[in-house]
């Protein structure tokens, strides 16, 4: 079913997957960066496999940059919540969570956290519970090393980005920033480290850069599903289950955490960027879970 979600003077188009006999609940799909439409196979995954479930898929296509800036978490957080109320218009009084993978992971709690009432459950895959500045420090010095590069050149690559985040903050003039980019740009690493070459203008372009998750996760009062690839190279992940726990102690139902064997950054085996590479345990577990949650049909 093809619909819309209408936020801030823009419909972004949305597709409802539902269920051929009765609904058990709904889920509500969240993007990951540089994965913005909803046709993107992860999300077509889930919207082939839970209506078989009595599960609702509802996807939608993120939100348009504005002049190259990525879209803020808050607003994401906004957009989740109207995507729930269209969804919620269309099955009824049961149980809708959030899926969020990578960025969406962070968008998804600040939305549940904002309207428990509306988020039953979170299902996340990837989700970093360091800021986006700590987590792409992290990443890009895992690109390096699993490139074979050095010492050495971690530490330049963590001057350059010390000196960008400074820019970025105000906190450092853009002609020293740029000099480092300059410098690091006639490395061989360079194009794995997601710099730009040219810095902005004006500060303050990043806006989530210093986005501090845990008080967000401390705000969750849903059931939640946590999913790690156990070679994931971008998200730090002992810290980030460890937010997790640090935000949720005593909680009478902590997140589920599930390390997924063969796994990086997406729920696939060898790194697969296809619907036949999607993870067997993953699906196994993600059925498990739901269906311990939800309502029988």
């Amino acid at each position: 079913m093809e619909l819309s979600v209408d936020v801030a003077g823009t419909r972004l188009p949305t597709t409802l997957s539902l269920p051929a006999g009765p609904v058990r609940g709904g889920l509500v799909v969240l993007h990951a960066a540089e994965a913005g439409h909803r046709s993107h196979f992860c999300y077509e995954h889930l919207a082939r496999l839970l209506p078989g479930a009595g599960v609702a898929v509802l996807r939608f296509d993120r939100r348009p940059r504005v002049d190259g800036h990525d879209v803020p978490l808050a607003d994401q957080a906004a957009d989740a919540i109207a995507a729930v109320d269209v969804l919620r218009r269309h099955v009824g009084d049961v149980p809708v969570g959030l899926w969020g993978l990578s960025q969406g992971a962070w968008a998804a709690p600040l939305a549940a956290g904002l309207r428990p009432d509306l988020v039953a459950f979170l299902v996340l895959v990837s989700g970093s519970g360091v800021s986006p500045a700590v987590q792409m420090r992290y990443g890009t010095a895992e690109q390096l090393r699993r490139n074979g590069y050095g010492a050495a050149d971690l530490a330049e690559l963590g001057r350059v980005r010390a000196a960008t985040e400074a820019y970025l903050r105000g906190d450092l003039d853009r002609a020293t920033a740029q000099a480092a980019v300059d410098r690091a740009a006639a490395r061989p690493w360079f194009p794995l480290v997601h710099l730009p070459r040219a810095l902005p203008d004006q500060p303050g372009t990043w806006r989530d850069m210093d986005f501090d998750p845990v008080p967000v996760f401390a705000r969750v009062s849903c059931p939640v599903l946590l999913f790690y690839g156990v070679t994931d190279a971008w998200i730090p992940i002992d810290d980030s289950i460890a937010a997790w726990r640090r935000a949720t102690a005593g909680a009478a139902d902590p997140p589920t955490v599930c390390r997924l064997d063969g796994c990086d950054h997406y729920p696939t085996l060898s790194e697969g960027t296809s619907l036949d590479s999607i993870s067997p345990q993953y699906t196994a577990a993600l059925l498990s879970w739901l269906d311990a949650r939800l309502p029988a049909g």
